[in-house]
């Protein structure tokens, strides 16, 4: 093939517009991931020579190699993994192929150390390189391949590339960055050496450099002002020598690793700039022998809530990288866990399909799930423990001082994830009850447990009172609360858009039913005396003629109209029965797209409001009705079907 010129997509034209005006805070973790890529297409070999021993052609060691040129000014990367054909490089050098390209560029902020971070997260740390090269020549040739069908890819980082035909006789792949003259630090053998211990000692495979040697200068003239000799300096003597450890971090017993170590290799797997918030290191031995090393990330990556974001951790077989985000290994609430399984029982030709249907693999699923809640449980048990007096946190070890508080971190950048464990993993259902946080009538900070609530109930009470809504200054603001804050009575606060599906999986905790304060008849049982018993039952008789009058007027908005006893301040609100979907739901499921019943709402009325009181004998009745109605949806969050007539109501009673 002859030179060829192709436009970049626009998405990597705008990407390189901000990496080459210093998108990374570090420049140095360009390094990090060039070395990344070479490693991940050494990994695509072994896979692909499981089925064709014959890619691995004369080269069966898989290794990464960096050289630089201080003359030249350029920097080298090169591998002998799997490599590219022409078009396979047109294709992943000159566009961002994944689903998720617009999502990832519409969450570039400008902000370096958040967008560093997203290019990690997308897969697109090539492009990094231009941070300080002002060319990036790539030359490759996929394995299995001719030496004449090799490929040049030729790109300054602007609006286009040139591709063409070489001969090339290795396979694999060489990126060579022509380096800036403000980047020429790093075509010396200290830098490459410290960057590749502080970002990638734990890379499995070899990364080896050319190993160089202080040569004396030449000798001169004796009366030469040099002393006699030309200055000498470090010469490449020809010998590759292994520059990081190059085994893998888990196979090496735990007395032997550093928290240090384990961050570091965290952050390499995850393109994380971020430390984890803790991890899992177990050799589990049995029916089915696996090694995992499990990760809680400290934050919630850009892409938590993107459903094409495939998720998962990393597949090993004695050793030998199997794939990528194996989502069998993990179930989807635990998405956000990051890690590597090496799995000593399962075949090395395993497929995604093969994985589904494995009793190996889900005996790993199961014993990676119940590790990850053992750490979460962890946390939790500790998260309580800096509000205690100081001869109980005296006590505590270094390890468990260090834990304190570092639950309420997690749950407030995954407890929403977590909740959708209720409704997919109905075994571990109570384990994550527990697990679970909520703000309450007492509490604005997401901290109180169903346990906490419990030991706070009043004597009398028999149910876990709850309201859902879209904010925290809603559910605090509805008038349902009313009658429970006089009465002192605690109500968890959901605001969280799982948490009325999620509350479908959830009836009960530790024997005490869970209840709606939106849903049924209003009932505190022994919470409410004879006398207010009587007084609900007189007023309800009393207004019947109102009543009457109010369902034939709302026939068409209200299942039923009735008096409470539930509101202090307010005129009305809006409950559905106890086995109805709720108003929320119906709403957030519109919002998606898709279907919902439709919900009419129960209208309760308050008797001794001044409002209501007026609807007797008035002649504004109808538009009364209505507008109670309407007050009552929109208190709740919801809007009125008509909201022009309800304004003409309210304009006309105003006037």
């Amino acid at each position: 093939m002859s030179k060829q010129t192709h436009a970049f997509q626009a998405e990597v034209a705008q990407l390189l517009h901000l990496v080459t005006h210093s998108l990374y805070s570090n420049q140095e973790i360009f390094l990090r991931e060039l070395i990344s890529n070479a490693s991940d297409a050494c990994d695509k070999l072994r896979f692909e020579a499981l089925n064709n021993n014959g890619l691995y052609e004369d080269a069966p060691d898989l290794q990464v190699r960096l050289s630089f040129d201080k003359a030249a000014k350029t920097l080298t990367i090169t591998d002998n993994g799997i490599g590219m054909t022409a078009q396979e490089a047109i294709d992943h050098l000159g566009t961002i192929a994944k689903s998720g390209t617009k999502d990832f560029m519409s969450k570039l902020s400008g902000d370096q150390k958040s967008d560093a971070q997203l290019i990690g997260q997308f897969g697109v740390g090539f492009y990094s390189g231009f941070i300080v090269a002002e060319k990036i020549t790539v030359e490759t040739r996929r394995a299995g391949a001719a030496a004449a069908e090799g490929v040049r890819w030729i790109s300054g980082g602007t609006g286009d590339f040139e591709v063409e035909t070489i001969t090339r006789a290795e396979r694999g792949t060489s990126v060579i960055l022509h380096l800036r003259e403000e980047a020429l630090e790093y075509a010396n053998t200290w830098k490459l050496k410290e960057i590749v211990g502080k970002y990638s000692d734990h890379i499995s495979l070899p990364i080896l450099m050319e190993k160089e040697e202080w040569q004396d200068g030449e000798l001169i003239d004796p009366n030469d002002e040099n002393g006699g000799r030309k200055p000498g300096g470090m010469v490449k003597t020809g010998e590759w020598e292994t520059i990081n450890k190059a085994s893998a971090l888990w196979t090496r017993p735990k007395k032997d690793i550093t928290d240090e170590q384990y961050a570091d290799f965290y952050k390499q797997i995850s393109r994380d700039f971020e430390a984890p918030l803790t991890w899992t290191h177990n050799r589990v031995e049995g029916s089915t022998e696996y090694t995992q090393l499990l990760y809680i990330p400290s934050k919630a990556p850009q892409d938590l809530w993107n459903r094409d974001k495939k998720a998962g951790i990393k597949l090993y077989v004695k050793r030998v990288f199997i794939m990528d985000e194996a989502e069998a290994l993990m179930p989807s609430y635990l998405r956000f866990v990051k890690g590597v399984v090496d799995s000593a029982d399962l075949p090395l030709n395993v497929s995604r399909e093969l994985l589904q249907e494995s009793r190996d693999v889900k005996a790993i699923r199961e014993g990676c799930t119940k590790r990850v809640l053992s750490m979460l449980e962890d946390l939790a048990k500790h998260d309580k423990a800096p509000e205690a007096s100081a001869e109980v946190t005296d006590v505590l070890s270094e390890e468990d001082k260090a834990k304190l508080g570092q639950y309420t971190k997690f749950y407030a950048e995954f407890g929403a994830v977590l909740k959708e464990g209720l409704g997919e993993d109905f075994g571990n259902k109570d384990r994550l009850s527990k697990l679970l946080r909520f703000a309450s009538t007492t509490s604005d900070t997401v901290s109180v447990s169903f346990a906490d609530y419990k030991a706070r109930m009043k004597e009398g009470q028999d149910a876990i009172y709850y309201i859902t809504a879209d904010t925290l200054a809603a559910a605090k603001n509805s008038p349902q609360l009313e009658v429970f804050k006089k009465k002192g009575i605690e109500v968890l606060l959901m605001t969280d858009r799982v948490d009325e599906w999620a509350l479908n999986f959830v009836h009960e905790f530790d024997g005490t039913p869970l209840q709606s304060v939106a849903k049924g008849a209003f009932d505190l049982g022994k919470l409410q005396d004879e006398e207010e018993k009587k007084a609900a039952e007189d007023a309800a008789e009393t207004f019947k003629p109102v009543l009457a009058k109010l369902k034939e007027a709302l026939k068409d908005k209200a299942e039923d109209v009735r008096v409470t006893s539930r509101l202090v301040d307010s005129p009305a609100c809006l409950v559905v029965t106890d086995d109805g979907m709720s108003m929320q739901l119906a709403r957030m499921l519109k919002q998606a797209g898709q279907q919902a019943p439709e919900v009419k709402p129960v209208l309760e009325v308050n008797p001794e409001h001044a409002l209501v009181k007026k609807l007797d004998g008035s002649v504004h009745f109808h538009d009364l009705a209505h507008i109670l109605f309407d007050q009552a949806l929109l208190a709740e969050g919801g809007l009125p079907a008509d909201p022009a007539a309800y304004v003409k109501r309210v304009n006309a009673l105003l006037s």
